[in-house]
Parts: structure tokens; C-alpha cells; sequence
């Protein structure tokens, strides 16, 4: 199962509620970490991005955004001549499917667990 990092705070707080029987305190914190990534998501989400940055992490040219906002598909969060894009208005392009020799790494639970532990370890 691939999992997104939009979906983690849910994933956390099940584990939480499957845990709380048998460790309160792990549960405490599962559902503690699911609270701090809901308010950095939202708050990554609300970023203002200038046409540049959006361009970068769009996948769209930085004209191709300019030209969305003067059509009105995407809203303008920034002053008519100094345009800004919210985070959660930019489009993204669709990936590439990646074929098994790219070394893709999915996050998965497993995957996540492991980053974790290894980042401990340094």
C-alpha cells in the first residue's frame, strides 16, 4: 500500500486507537505527532509561492502559472503586478509512471519506520 504524507495523521491516529488498549502513552503520541503534521500540512498548504517556486514544484512553466492566473483558474494570492500562488491552489502535473528499475521509494509503513529508526541511529 502506498501511502501519501497527507494521509499519515489518519494512519497515526488508527494505530492510536489500536494501541490505546495496550499502551496509553504510545497512543498519547501517535495522536500528538497526527496533531503537529495536521497544522504543518495546513500551514505548508498556505504558503505563498511566487510563479517561480510555483513553476519548480508544479511541474508547469512559470509563464504556463501566469497564464492560468489571468485566466482565473487558479486565484491570485498575491498583488496584481507581484503574483502569488497558494500552495493548495497549484496545479500539479501528473508523474511519470516509474518502472521498477528507477529505484522508487514508496512511502509505505514499513518504509516510514525504517527512515525513522535509521535517522535515530546517526
Amino acid at each position: 500500500m502506498v501511502m501519501g504524507l497527507a494521509d499519515l495523521p489518519s494512519a497515526w491516529r488508527n494505530l492510536a486507537a489500536t494501541l490505546r488498549p495496550y499502551a496509553d502513552a504510545a497512543a498519547t503520541a501517535y495522536e500528538q505527532a497526527a496533531d503537529a503534521l495536521d497544522v504543518a500540512l495546513a500551514a505548508e498548504q498556505g504558503a505563498l509561492l511566487t510563479l517561480r517556486e510555483g513553476a519548480r514544484l508544479s511541474g508547469y512553466s512559470a509563464d504556463h502559472l501566469s497564464r492560468l492566473l489571468r485566466q482565473g483558474h487558479i486565484p491570485n494570492a498575491g498583488r496584481p503586478h507581484a503574483p502569488r500562488i497558494r500552495r493548495a491552489d497549484l496545479p500539479r502535473r501528473a508523474p511519470a509512471l516509474l518502472s521498477d528499475s528507477d529505484n522508487a521509494i514508496l512511502l509505505t509503513p514499513g518504509n516510514l519506520a525504517r527512515a525513522v529508526a535509521s535517522d535515530r541511529n546517526r
